[in-house]
């Protein structure tokens, strides 16, 4: 796995605010892959690895936030709209 890269702190409150209200999101990766899940929380390894954990209907997931290119709350009322994490498309 290649060195991870961490969000900016702006962008991080995003992910915070989707685990706080449970948001489902529609959730892109910088491979160009998407899923939907349910954000339930974010963790920080030791190694200062940070994820956002989902709950998807395969079971819960770990994403690498440097892995996650947007995400778009798919909750009606939700507090804001698709939020690009990462413009560096591999």
């Amino acid at each position: 796995m290649d060195e991870y890269q961490p969000l900016a702190c702006a962008l991080y409150d995003y992910l915070e605010i989707a685990c706080m209200h449970c948001y489902q999101l529609d959730i892109e990766l910088v491979d160009g892959s998407r899923l939907q899940g349910q954000a339930l929380t974010t963790e920080t390894t030791a190694s200062k690895e940070e994820f956002l954990l989902v709950r998807t209907t395969d079971g819960e997931q770990r994403l690498r936030m440097d892995r996650l290119l947007a995400i778009t709350p798919q909750n009606a009322g939700a507090s804001f709209g698709r939020v690009l994490l990462n413009d560096n498309r591999c």
